[in-house]
């Protein structure tokens, strides 16, 4: 722990003009006693540093001073430091802001950042991804109740394995106990969310997905037409933005996309139906009829308005 500290002191030291006594106190939880020792440690071993006296007085590093800043470009770094220092953010991490501390002071020259990564998610249960997180460090089971695609809830319970951020999605992949199989979690419809007492050890990992050497997946994908009006033209080209477009005098465009069996595809109803009047199903015809039976069963809700 004493070596983690004045590693991390040096590399603060080396990034910020003065720090005080104080405030390096308070970050590592120690007494001010405890970091003039851990000054002298560092100056005995060849860092120079010097002292400043006065209100806004403290330590830092002899001008002139650098490390060697082969090992990584600027533009590595600074990628670096800006993923890092959102996964800090997400996953309550204060071990990512002492790496940041550390590339940083590496970095050839402070710039504005030309890159910005926000890995936020308002859809996960508050404190859930750090708790996951520790879960699968330590190796515990987590205990939840889950919403399948069906909208069934179950209970289950899991031996996670990593945590995948896709489709503007977080997920978690590990092994589920009640299916005696890997499994994939959308966090946002997992509810109370808790380790247990129990510990595992990693089976014979899984593949992910489920491997298609057939070629039978083919066979159920079909093309869907979609008519998109002016007013949902952006919203289209979020939800959209791989599908092929055609673009229309009026503002509009008809987008075709390749969907695996759209006729069960319930995260695609959701989309359109988001649309409201603003886009139009071509094809398939049979799932325009779909669409319009829900349409009319979310009306009978409304009849007295």
């Amino acid at each position: 722990m004493k070596l983690e500290r004045l590693i991390s002191i040096i590399y603060k030291l080396l990034n910020r003009e003065v720090v005080s006594a104080t405030a390096l106190a308070e970050e590592f939880h120690v007494s001010p006693r405890t970091i003039y020792r851990d000054i002298d440690v560092i100056c005995a071993a060849g860092f120079p540093i010097v002292s400043y006296q006065g209100m806004n007085g403290g330590y830092g590093m002899m001008d002139g001073f650098k490390m060697d800043r082969s090992l990584l470009g600027s533009y590595d770094v600074a990628s670096l430091v800006t993923v890092l220092g959102s996964l800090s953010s997400v996953f309550e991490d204060e071990r990512a802001q002492g790496t940041i501390d550390r590339l940083q002071a590496i970095e050839t020259e402070h710039r504005i950042p030309g890159l910005a990564v926000d890995l936020e998610t308002r859809r996960t249960e508050p404190g859930a991804l750090p708790r996951l997180r520790a879960a699968i460090a330590e190796r515990t089971v987590v205990r939840f109740d889950y919403i399948n695609a069906k909208n069934e809830r179950t209970s289950r319970e899991m031996e996670p394995v990593r945590l995948l951020f896709k489709h503007r999605e977080w997920y978690v992949y590990g092994y589920c106990r009640a299916r005696r199989d890997y499994r994939e979690f959308r966090l946002s419809r997992m509810l109370h969310l808790a380790p247990t007492p129990d510990t595992f050890q990693p089976h014979q990992e899984a593949p992910n997905e489920t491997a298609w050497t057939d070629g039978a997946w083919q066979e159920k994908v079909e093309s869907v037409v979609i008519r998109v009006g002016p007013e949902g033209l952006a919203e289209a080209m979020d939800q959209f933005s791989r599908a092929d477009k055609q673009f229309h005098a009026d503002g509009g465009m008809t987008i075709r996309i390749p969907v695996y069996q759209p006729l069960q595809a319930r995260w695609l109803w959701s989309i359109l139906l988001s649309f409201g009047g603003d886009a139009e199903v071509l094809e398939p015809r049979a799932l325009r009829g779909i669409l319009k039976e829900r349409l009319q069963s979310a009306l009978k809700h409304y009849e007295e308005v």
